[in-house]
């Protein structure tokens, strides 16, 4: 078994991932508007991960945030695809997990690779 290098930051790999990620939260956050009640999830997912120190308090009160603008849709998913090095580093570790079934991730992916 070969040793897997570490992504390097702009490495092709490293900026194909990020896009990935950006695809992926585009779709949660879509299916987060559509679906308010999944705020609820999102916000249990945060309040676990503080308490078990997974998250950092900046983190939390970031995506807390993002979270009250969610009955706004251009900026609730502008805001969870800001193109900046700390909402990548957030996504990487997302709250949004168990949004989108695995059709809808893989459909969201399939979007990438015909773009």
């Amino acid at each position: 078994m070969r040793a897997r290098r570490p992504l390097r930051k702009g490495s092709i790999t490293h900026s194909f991932v990020d896009q990935q990620i950006s695809i992926l939260h585009k779709a949660m956050a879509e299916k987060i508007v559509d679906n308010p009640s999944l705020v609820e999830q999102v916000k249990l997912t945060l309040e676990e991960r503080l308490e078990n120190g997974t998250l950092r308090y900046g983190a939390f009160l970031t995506w807390q945030c993002i979270l009250e603008h969610v009955n706004d849709k251009d900026t609730f998913v502008a805001a969870v695809l800001e193109d900046s090095p700390l909402m990548k580093k957030y996504r990487r570790k997302t709250p949004f997990v168990g949004i989108l079934s695995e059709e809808e991730r893989q459909q969201a992916l399939l979007s990438l690779e015909t773009n």
